[in-house]
């Protein structure tokens, strides 16, 4: 392989919520080690005059961390870079492609889990789907150190790195010294940082866009607080700030862990297949199966249909385009 970088080709409520179900939300995170809010996320917008941001328990993804460009620039580059997998032939965005959903159905090699979207991972309080990982850069060296994945380190990089002049010359100019361990991760969390979504019609309508969504939308949201799926999926990632046990009250899914860190739902239209272990092929199918395992609710057709229209609603803008569904 050549020491060059590619170029990257980067082309109103439905009523309140339930005393009962915050008291469900309370009940697991005490029983599962959650917290409703672990680490607080990126301040959102300030919300518009007439919105209803703060009336509701979601809340909009905001922009963009602020970013030294530089330091931006070279994350963004990594990203892409072969040099951070052991035998050169992978890079971050080989699993987690930003060109599409920020995941690939069959991107992650080390198999039972499938592949979760890097889009919005910073502003979940734990990484990954057991939710072992509390900071971007200790789940970057565990997807380095991978065997199955990377199977390299963080110090034989940044030794591959320093052996390119051109790498050399970035790093000085940004930080101010070449490549080592602390900038060589600093460049990458400061990256994936970047790698929101916001501008989703959800969030339009909860700074006061009456028209971002249907009655159809409207009435699955009001069906996603009233059934009890808000307990769980809430905040400015519609999840991933709380633990769950897999199969509340009937089976859900075959295997280990029974216990993960709840999945963001954003994007979620676009991020098929569903569940730690790819077994559901579609939203509709994955509606259904949630709704029986964790909340005893036997759901008609209608139900599933208008939470998925709902949950359609939750598909944000990366570098002002939409977010899509996996590439081929």
């Amino acid at each position: 392989m050549t020491g060059a970088w590619p170029t990257p080709q980067i082309t109103r409520s439905a009523g309140p919520v339930p005393a009962a179900i915050w008291i469900v939300a309370l009940w697991l995170s005490i029983l599962f080690g959650g917290t409703a809010v672990a680490q607080a996320p990126p301040t959102p917008n300030t919300p518009a005059e007439n919105s209803t941001a703060e009336q509701e328990p979601i809340a909009p993804v905001p922009p963009p961390p602020p970013a030294d460009p530089r330091k931006l620039a070279i994350g963004e580059r990594l990203f892409f870079d072969s040099r951070l997998s052991g035998a050169g032939n992978l890079s971050c965005n080989s699993c987690h492609d930003i060109h599409g959903n920020g995941a690939r159905p069959d991107g992650h090699v080390s198999r039972p889990f499938d592949t979760l979207t890097v889009f919005n991972a910073a502003l979940s309080f734990r990484l990954n789907w057991e939710g072992n990982f509390r900071t971007l850069s200790a789940h970057i060296e565990s997807s380095l150190e991978n065997p199955v994945n990377m199977n390299t380190n963080a110090d034989d990089v940044v030794g591959r790195l320093n052996a390119d002049p051109a790498v050399v010359t970035r790093f000085q100019a940004a930080y101010g010294r070449a490549p080592d361990r602390e900038n060589f991760l600093d460049a990458l969390t400061t990256f994936e940082k970047s790698l929101v979504t916001p501008g989703a019609r959800f969030d339009r309508w909860l700074g006061g866009d009456a028209s971002a969504l249907s009655a159809a939308e409207l009435e699955g949201y009001g069906l996603f607080k009233s059934l009890g799926c808000i307990a769980c999926h809430q905040g400015v990632n519609v999840g991933g700030n709380l633990f769950e046990r897999q199969g509340v009250f009937h089976p859900l899914v075959k295997g280990t862990p029974q216990i993960v860190r709840v999945p963001s739902l954003r994007n979620v239209a676009t991020t098929a297949p569903y569940f730690h272990d790819g077994s559901a092929a579609t939203l509709h199918d994955a509606v259904r199966r949630m709704a029986a395992a964790q909340l005893d609710r036997t759901l008609t057709d209608e139900q599933v249909a208008r939470l998925v229209d709902f949950l359609q609603t939750l598909t944000g803008n990366f570098r002002g385009s939409p977010v899509t569904g996996a590439q081929p």
